[in-house]
């Protein structure tokens, strides 16, 4: 009976171990993420904190799953789809870096140009088309450096 017990809990100190390795190494990023996408402050960003812990708790309970996956892309299309299923209710820009843009537009540019998420995994993320992705970057990039050259010019 001892050995029972003394097995799953080395196996689960073990996961936890393994667990917080990564989140030392990827939590950071993640988060800069989520505050880019949900255009917050970097001081002030209680969804995007919400929205990462959301994230990395499902990582977490999914951990014996990922067999082999790396778990920083899993945790990051997690993290795009919770954006995504919620940015039309909560996630309008509040003063950020990409607060002039939409949340889809958000969603792609954090995608595409921060993460290098490629045309096609975001697109198939995303359940759109390579040139629809294409295309949505390219806009949103104009509009970001539309947007910055009226601010340096004022």
């Amino acid at each position: 009976m001892r050995d029972r017990q003394d097995g799953p809990s080395g196996e689960n100190r073990f996961r936890a171990r393994q667990f917080e390795a990564f989140v030392a190494g990827a939590a950071g990023r993640l988060l800069h993420a989520a505050t880019l996408l949900t255009a917050e402050t970097r001081d002030a960003n209680p969804r995007a904190q919400a929205l990462l812990t959301a994230c990395l708790a499902h990582t977490y309970a999914h951990w014996d799953r990922l067999r082999g996956e790396d778990p920083y892309d899993r945790a990051r299309a997690d993290l795009a789809t919770r954006f995504a299923r919620t940015a039309w209710r909560h996630h309008r820009g509040r003063g950020g870096l990409l607060s002039a843009l939409t949340p889809q537009e958000r969603l792609v540019v954090v995608l595409r140009l921060y993460e290098g998420v490629a045309e096609e995994q975001t697109a198939a993320l995303l359940g759109l088309a390579e040139e629809r992705v294409r295309a949505i970057c390219a806009r949103s990039v104009s509009a970001l450096r539309d947007r910055r050259g009226g601010r340096l010019a004022s």
